[in-house]
């Protein structure tokens, strides 16, 4: 067969831009974004072109993209070239929503922050990025202001844009700060004829990873990596038209795992929220009859763990990633009439790139046994070509047994372009096989399903044995006290190093659960090699905005305390320990 080569009409680069522009179309009149409105639901929609007395906001679809098309020629007059970084330091506003698509669209690069991070970490990723343009919220502006303080003298410093929130009043004047995103919008040119990439592999987004190592790295994702992502987590969810979706999941981390431009594609009714936290949500969901929802693992403890949660009236989609999810976890939330969906991914991917593919026969197992195969990551997504474990001295596949450990590692379409100005870092995870390698460790089960154990660096090697951190995670989240569980190595004298948990205590049980209580509950249900040898009580664990623990902060902790003597083991306790 004659071998054609393409033509115009048929290589037009994919961008997730473009379900916008069909969005302000297919869902013109339909609800797009809804921000402080309690009486709004998908059924009782008042349009709106700005904040009323009540400080509420509601916008159609045509207004959105109308909207970002003005905000994207307006960046453009600011000078903003094609390539260019800009950043936007802000909780999930309406204009954080739109931003992740008129950035885009004037050709820039659109770069979120994490908005708990300090003012020296700011300070660096913005040089970093060399970003041009920054808008930040009101309330954050202070911290944005001490991050840029920290600039070396003569440094370029980025043009503010300052968006405004109506239950805020005072506003610091900076020399940087040329407007406020209301005027951008509203100074715009609605014919604006937006900057499509000249490539569909250009860089459409950088996200910095979250930093639960401590050292954060600039990840540079594409057009059509992002598009494919966000059709293949709209596929592997089985979200529906026009779903309402309120957004938990914080839009800096991964642009809400590429959600925000998926959501477009399914005319969603979003629903966005300032702040987070377990009463806001439920509120949330029984105003507006909410269908869909992510968040990582500790969203779900924190829902099912509030006192006055009450069964929702309709099931409430849930989609968690982040860390492997503890099984009783899951089972609590999903008493409350959460439908718990897990996946895996990271910031070099994109969004989620392997689910949990439940399987309808499953529904009939005993909560339990449910719950505990909903735990495994499952199996690669349709966006993924391939996905594996390979055992890290050989490069081979694994055992499929669920029992051998290996490197979890990827091909596919979303994977990340590479670290910005980090070639040695892009190097060793795009290996020269053809893999991209994760860093996480897991298994394969005997029916090919995914089950991530670990972080290559949080792998516990007690007396030559292979300790996983989250599987003595699993356990200690079933005591009935325990609140938070993460699990480090401690230096050991005589076995090297072994397991030193971190709880935090439900309310109930602070003045009831001691570290002797926790070890023998442990010890009770695990191999005894595996059980914590040091058990630390905390108020709260230390994690990253987007709920991962920041397991570094506690192996510092554990170092700190210095090695465990031989001289605390007697003999009796070795053996029982062996």
């Amino acid at each position: 067969m004659e071998l054609l080569m393409p033509f115009p009409p048929n290589s037009v680069p994919l961008s997730p831009i473009n379900f916008l522009e069909r969005a302000s179309t297919a869902y013109a009149d339909c609800p797009s974004l809804v921000y402080n409105n309690n009486n709004c639901n998908n059924n009782n929609f008042n349009i709106n072109n700005s904040n009323n007395h009540n400080n509420a906001i509601s916008y159609s679809w045509d207004q959105t993209h109308r909207r970002c098309v003005q905000a994207a020629s307006s960046i453009k007059s600011l000078g903003v070239k094609q390539g260019d970084v800009v950043s936007v330091l802000a909780p999930n506003v309406p204009a954080m929503y739109e931003l992740q698509f008129s950035i885009p669209m004037a050709g820039a690069i659109i770069n979120n922050i994490n908005t708990r991070l300090d003012p020296r970490t700011l300070s660096v990723l913005f040089r970093h990025s060399h970003s041009k343009l920054i808008f930040v919220d009101q309330l954050l502006q202070p911290l944005l202001l001490q991050a840029l303080a920290l600039f070396p003298a003569g440094t370029p410093r980025p043009i503010i844009i300052i968006i405004k929130d109506t239950d805020v009043e005072n506003v610091t004047n900076g020399s940087n700060i040329v407007g406020d995103y209301k005027q951008l919008v509203e100074g715009g040119n609605p014919s604006f004829e937006w900057v499509r990439p000249k490539s569909e592999w250009d860089p459409i987004a950088l996200n910095y990873t979250s930093g639960t190592t401590n050292s954060p790295k600039g990840v540079l994702v594409s057009h059509r990596g992002n598009y494919i992502l966000a059709m293949d987590t709209l596929l592997e969810w089985s979200v529906p038209k026009q779903p309402v979706y309120l957004w938990t999941l914080p839009m800096f981390h991964a642009n809400g795992w590429s959600l925000t431009w998926g959501m477009a594609a399914v005319g969603a009714t979003n629903i966005c929220l300032r702040k987070f936290d377990a009463p806001t949500v439920f509120e949330a969901i029984n105003h507006h009859k909410v269908t869909h929802m992510c968040g990582a693992p500790v969203v779900l403890n924190m829902l099912a763990n509030l006192p006055s949660a009450k069964p929702l009236e309709k099931p409430v989609e849930i989609l968690t990633a982040g860390a492997p999810p503890p099984a009783s976890v899951l089972f609590r939330t999903e008493s409350l009439g959460f439908v718990v969906s897990h996946g895996y991914g990271l910031t070099e991917t994109g969004g989620l790139v392997v689910n949990s593919a439940w399987k309808s026969k499953w529904n009939n197992y005993p909560a339990e046994e449910r719950a505990r195969l909903k735990a495994r990551q499952g199996v690669g997504s349709l966006g993924m070509t391939e996905v594996n474990i390979l055992d890290p001295k050989t490069g081979q596949p694994v055992q499929r047994d669920g029992l051998t450990l290996g490197e979890v590692v990827l091909r596919g379409g979303s994977i990340m372009l590479g670290y910005l100005k980090d070639p040695e870092g892009t190097s060793k995870s795009m290996t020269r096989t053809g893999w991209f390698r994760t860093g996480d460790v897991g298994v394969i089960h005997p029916d090919g399903y995914l089950e991530i154990k670990d972080r290559l660096k949080d792998i516990i090697i007690s007396g030559g044995e292979n300790i996983s951190s989250v599987e003595v995670e699993a356990v200690l989240y079933t005591h009935p006290a325990v609140n938070e569980a993460a699990v480090v190595a401690r230096p050991d004298e005589f076995w090297g190093e072994t397991p030193c948990a971190f709880l935090s205590l439900k309310r109930k049980g602070k003045e009831e659960v001691t570290e002797k209580e926790i070890i023998g509950y442990c010890r009770e249900r695990m191999a005894h090699y595996m059980v914590p040898k040091t058990v630390v009580f905390q108020e709260e664990l230390p994690k990253t905005s987007t709920g991962k623990v920041q397991k570094f902060l506690l192996r510092e902790m554990a170092n700190a305390m210095g090695p465990l003597k031989v001289k605390s083991y007697t003999n009796k306790v070795i053996t029982q320990m062996q």
